[in-house]
This record gives structure tokens, sequence and C-alpha cells, in this order.
């Protein structure tokens, strides 16, 4: 059997459906099992075991939601939308960094990026 896309991205045939459904971006642990559970399929079972009815069911469970690129650009427009109106959390955004109110004296390496080295003068 070919491999089983949704929503254009490749699903792990050795996985079980749930977890494989979880590489699909905006689908989480919560959603995978309702998309099972909707669909009437096991989210124990290898997605390498579904039958092609099966496949066109989850995917049809899936076309339900946001998910992928029409998700990615919203989030990106809405990002673009708090930095033209010149908002908190938009000026932190231009700035790369966190817009939720986490300290950054220390920590926020993730969002600053790798620490500057201090130069010492001699």
């Amino acid at each position: 059997m070919a491999t089983i896309r949704i929503q254009g991205v490749p699903l792990k045939p050795n996985k079980h459906v749930w977890i494989s459904l979880t590489d699909i971006h905006g689908i989480g642990r919560t959603r995978a099992y309702r998309i099972c559970d909707d669909a009437n399929i096991e989210p124990s079972r290898r997605v390498s075991e579904l039958s092609d009815q099966e496949v066109h069911t989850l995917s049809e469970a899936c076309a339900k939601y946001k998910l992928e690129g029409d998700l990615r650009r919203e989030t990106l427009s809405n990002i673009k939308r708090l930095r033209d109106i010149g908002c908190y959390r938009g000026d932190r955004h231009k700035r790369n960094l966190p817009c939720r109110g986490q300290r950054t004296r220390t920590n926020a390496r993730t969002r600053k990026g790798p620490g500057k080295r201090a130069v010492v003068q001699k």
C-alpha cells in the first residue's frame, strides 16, 4: 500500500493512528482521539492496517477542522495584525521577545537566541 497522506502530510505506517495524526499541524492528542471516534476507527490500530475506505473516512473527519496551511496562514495573519496596530504583543513579536509575560532577564533563550558573550576589555 502506498503512503497515506492526509492534508498533504504523510502518516507513519508503523505508528498508531492517533499518534500518527498528531504529525498534522493543528491536531493534538485530544483532537486525534476525537477524529478517530468520528471516523469509527480504533485509535490503537496501526496506520498500515487501515483500508482505503477507513482512510477516506479519516480524511473526511479531518476536513471538518482548520489544519495545516489554513491554520498556519491564519496564525501568521493574526500576528501581522498585532504588528500593524502597534500593540504591546505586536511589538514583542517584532523584537522576537516573549509576549506572554515571561521574564527575560534570565531564561527566554528559545525566543532570544543563543546568549551574547561579554567582551572583556584588556
